[in-house]
């Protein structure tokens, strides 16, 4: 068994992020399937597929880094205990295009001389950095989250030389988050430079991430769950799939075909209109993408199979209610939580559990995506 990855970070206990970074990867893997084993039950067989491993370091495509220290020494990392910022940017779990990003973003912070939020005392302006790499092409989406507009002139005048410094930054914005609570992100977004989205390839599927859309942290391990997603509906072959909690098309685009209708639901109007504009650069007639509730949909719109994504709390009891009453033989069920899974396989008792598989989306966690595909009882 190969010896669990080393962080100076971990070691010197300034980061304790990854919980189960002494434990060797392969005695990882095995725990999350037998939790992801319990969480599913059944009593019927269920074909287990072998999980999709992630490498173990260079895997995250996004960083979320807290801005700290003062105008003119400013760090880039993770908020301790105490309020201060441990400087992060040497972290494994980043790949090369991410850590060498951050240099130019600290010297930008700090010729803008924009002062950082400072937690303990609610005051200062700038709260985070958030970058995202894509990794086929290197190129990189940077946002930064500020208190007000009132700072925004300033990262405006040094944004050519920003730009010089990071060529292949695809997208760069300002995030409005005001109030003093933990939330990264707020509701106004501000395109300072570039175009609307970050192209992102997965498998033979390019999608478009627009700022503060949702997307699976690591590259590799999100192909295969849409690669596996795709193989089961190949296999089952719907004439019309719903994608529920849609986000900007990652299910959806890549169960499409030809003789197919694929619709997909998100909440987001942004997500919505990226999803639009990937699938009409992929020519895919039959795919449609709404702006809506997927929590609030009843009836369901008609569907021989339903795919689910929900956020960590799960579908609850009302959208299990209505997967339940729905016409579908077969529900495509993507979940980030073992325990709210296993609360709404409960719920949705005319569905058993016919394949399922572990995709390791965050090494070194507790946390993991599982995949099951269910079939309507007979």
């Amino acid at each position: 068994m190969h010896a669990a990855l080393r962080c100076n970070y971990y070691d010197a206990a300034r980061c304790r992020s990854c919980t189960l970074l002494p434990v060797p990867y392969a005695e990882q893997l095995a725990r999350k399937e037998a939790q992801a084993r319990s969480a599913v039950g059944g009593t019927e067989a269920v074909e287990w597929l072998p999980a999709a491993a992630s490498p173990e370091s260079g895997f995250r495509n996004k960083a979320k880094m807290v801005v700290g220290g003062s105008p003119g020494r400013v760090r880039l990392g993770l908020r301790s205990a105490a309020g201060d910022t441990e400087d992060l940017t040497a972290c494994p779990l980043y790949p090369p295009a991410l850590r060498a990003a951050f240099p130019p973003i600290v010297e930008f912070i700090d010729r803008t001389e924009v002062p950082p939020y400072d937690v303990r005392r609610a005051r200062g302006e700038l709260k985070y950095v958030l970058l995202t790499v894509a990794e086929h092409s290197g190129e990189s989406m940077l946002r930064f989250v500020l208190r007000s507009r009132d700072f925004l002139p300033r990262l405006e005048a040094e944004l050519p030389r920003l730009a010089r410094a990071l060529p292949g930054c695809r997208v760069i914005s300002a995030n409005l988050q005001p109030e003093h609570k933990a939330i990264v992100e707020g509701d106004e977004e501000v395109l300072l430079a570039g175009g609307p989205f970050l192209p992102v390839r997965l498998n033979d599927i390019e999608l478009l991430l627009p700022p503060g859309a949702f997307f699976q942290t690591n590259t590799w391990v999100a192909a295969a769950l849409y690669r596996q997603a795709r193989d089961w509906v190949l296999r089952e072959q719907p004439a019309n799939v719903l994608d529920l909690f849609c986000g900007i098309g990652g299910f959806a685009l890549h169960v499409a075909g030809p003789d197919r209708d694929v619709l997909g639901v998100e909440l987001s109007a942004a997500a919505v209109a990226a999803a639009h504009s990937a699938k009409r650069a992929l020519q895919l007639e039959r795919v449609r993408f709404e702006s809506r509730d997927a929590t609030a949909l009843e009836p369901l719109p008609q569907a021989d199979l339903v795919i689910v994504n929900p956020p960590r709390r799960g579908l609850g009891s009302a959208l299990c209610a209505s997967l339940e009453g729905s016409a579908a033989s077969h529900v495509l069920y993507s979940s980030c939580s073992a325990a709210s899974l296993s609360t709404d396989l409960g719920r949705l008792s005319s569905f058993r559990p016919k394949s399922a598989r572990v995709l390791d989306m965050f090494p070194h966690t507790e946390h993991y995506e599982c995949l099951v595909l269910l079939e309507r009882r007979g």
